[in-house]
């Protein structure tokens, strides 16, 4: 179903509200439904490819955003999916959905960057809230939301699922997923292929998801998560040395923090070419659990890693180059990232079947 921000706006904040605290109670974390918001602003911060936002460029037909939103229809966790970016173009482009589509969405405007777009759109979805938001009371200050990128054509709804199961049972006020190089086998070979660099750590190399579990009121210096945002390219060394600053003189930055940070761009650099035995060597002083201790301390609140197995949530579209190749072979990596999910978790469990 499709309703606009005007008209839909109060019955997604008390559907939203009145599922988490109807089952906040309950034992199995598994049970809560929580609200999806797809990051689709095109502001400070974003890529555009080819001139145009990259959520609306095509694939098999549709924009990209149109797949993650079919995607996390079929996501049983979700209550509701909202969609921040430009509410004039998402609009008309959302403005006749597939009849399947049973969970509202709900369009909210962009504002300046990425840390304003997810924090007011936290606010706009509190029950009782006028266009501009209002801060939760101490109970809704628990409640997790699910933040996605807009770009996520391979995405499955069994690896969603599996990330919010995982995210709810741990313990985390900011969980990030990460998915195994391994899980990407099949985007890294043949031609033309995705090509992305990872991150190496004790436990594998491994690249993020672009699924985020968080409790926003919950993360006491969220405004630094913007900022991080913005330096997130880490290839470039013009995005090295800003962030590696922050890392040691903002508030909750020490030492620790750039020690890991300068480790991984080492065991990166020279994994990159081709040097792994000595990358290998370098990992393993970069423990998944020190890091997100340093995250812990950075953000002011528990941060976690979640790691799922299936991959296509960490394939973005981030370049024209890794666009063409998504066109070039949509079907067969569409088709892979299925029969992997369904060996991995079993077959999803759609919207109209809930």
């Amino acid at each position: 179903m499709w309703i606009t921000f005007e008209e839909g706006l109060e019955s997604c904040r008390s559907l939203s509200h009145a599922l988490f605290t109807m089952r906040a109670g309950e034992s199995d974390p598994k049970e809560l439904r929580i609200p999806a918001v797809v990051m689709a602003g095109d502001q400070r911060g974003a890529r555009s490819i080819g001139q145009e936002s990259k959520v609306f460029l095509e694939l098999d037909g549709r924009p990209l955003i149109v797949h993650i939103l079919e995607t996390l229809q079929r996501v049983p966790e979700i209550s509701e999916i909202w969609v921040v970016g430009d509410q004039q173009n998402l609009s008309k482009l959302l403005d006749s959905p597939p009849k399947s589509w049973s969970k509202a969405v709900t369009v909210v405007p962009q504002l300046n960057n990425l840390y304003q777009n997810a924090w007011e759109t936290f606010r706009r979805s509190l029950p009782g809230a006028g266009p501009e938001g209002r801060d939760p009371t101490e109970k809704e200050v628990l409640i997790p939301y699910l933040y996605v990128s807009g770009d996520l054509p391979f995405a499955t709804p069994q690896e969603v699922s599996a990330f919010i199961t995982l995210s709810l049972e741990s313990d985390g006020d900011y969980v990030l997923g990460l998915a195994p190089q391994g899980s990407l086998a099949s985007f890294s070979t043949g031609e033309p292929k995705y090509v992305v660099a990872y991150f190496n750590l004790a436990e594998g190399r491994f690249r993020q998801t672009n699924l985020h579990l968080v409790r926003p009121a919950k993360i006491r210096n969220r405004e630094l998560i913007g900022e991080m945002y913005d330096y997130r390219y880490q290839r470039k060394v013009k995005n090295v040395l800003p962030l590696a600053w922050q890392m040691l003189y903002r508030k909750g930055g020490r030492l620790a923090a750039l020690w890991y940070y300068i480790l991984i761009h080492v065991a990166g650099w020279v994994d990159r070419r081709g040097l792994s035995r000595i990358a290998d060597i370098v990992r393993r002083y970069v423990p998944l659990a020190k890091v997100a201790g340093c995250v812990s301390s950075f953000l002011g609140a528990k941060f976690q890693f979640v790691i799922t197995e299936a991959g296509g949530c960490a394939v973005d579209i981030d370049s024209e180059e890794q666009y063409l190749a998504a066109k070039a072979r949509y079907s067969e990596w569409r088709k892979s990232q299925e029969e992997t999910a369904v060996v991995l978790y079993g077959t999803s469990t759609s919207s109209s079947e809930e």
